[in-house]
């Protein structure tokens, strides 16, 4: 069984007047240990689609079933622990509280966990910004941390609940080339030596080479699933021909 299975998932948003088919009948599987970038144009539906692997939002129809557990008919409480269980996120803006220690911001997701002591929290939040090479910077905030260390930080949060899947939507896209290459490395290790898998939106073609395979969207649908870069960047381009 598949970590996650999409079959004819479609997601549309009713306007009033017109309807808007954000996915139109998605079908796919990612298997444990992956490391999978979606692209497309703006509008295309892969942060759609992120949202809803993410179990961010619900499919108007079709199937998803995430380990095994179909998350459509689930309610938003349902979904919260199911993310809570099995999905860490890194965004484009970082999300981390300004007043806050790197420590304290890693142990957040934590406080959810029932039964978890604060010493075992600090820990594993300890333990988590070593890992992404933070060892030396566990009580500074983030006005004193470059943006780099904040993403690292938030990749630390991510990896706090010791989820299955990692999901980062345009993590670089704050960075600069070298901190994004650096992040993305990151990203990679986690992926090949700890077998987590990754699922990553972006628009840069740098970024998603970097991946083992590419889903490429347009207009809601997927139009290219592969693992080949270049197939991939040539059915992108087709939007501009």
């Amino acid at each position: 069984m598949a970590l996650i299975e999409l079959r004819d998932v479609q997601r549309v948003y009713d306007l009033g007047e017109i309807e808007v088919y954000a996915l139109r009948s998605v079908t796919l599987n990612i298997e444990r240990g992956e490391f999978v970038a979606l692209i497309g144009p703006s509008g295309s539906g892969k942060s759609t689609l992120m949202n809803t692997l993410g179990c961010l939002d619900r499919p108007t129809s079709g199937s998803y079933l995430l380990d095994g557990e179909e998350i459509v008919t689930m309610s938003r409480d349902e979904r919260a622990k199911i993310r809570n269980r099995q999905l860490g996120f890194v965004f484009q803006n970082f999300n981390l509280l300004n007043r806050t220690s790197a420590v304290e911001n890693v142990e957040l997701p934590l406080l959810y966990r029932r039964g978890l002591s604060s010493r075992q929290r600090r820990k594993t939040a300890v333990e988590m910004l070593q890992k992404v090479g933070l060892g030396d910077r566990l009580y500074h905030h983030s006005s004193q941390l470059s943006g780099g260390q904040q993403q690292r930080v938030a990749i630390a949060r991510a990896l706090a609940t010791n989820p299955s899947i990692l999901m980062g939507d345009e993590p670089t896209g704050n960075l600069d080339s070298r901190t994004s290459r650096e992040v993305i490395a990151l990203f990679r290790e986690l992926n090949e030596q700890q077998g987590l898998t990754v699922i990553l939106v972006t628009h840069d073609p740098t970024v998603a080479k970097n991946a083992n395979r590419m889903i490429v969207l347009r207009d809601g649908s997927v139009v290219a699933d592969t693992p080949d870069f270049q197939v991939a960047m040539r059915e992108l381009h087709q939007e501009t021909v």
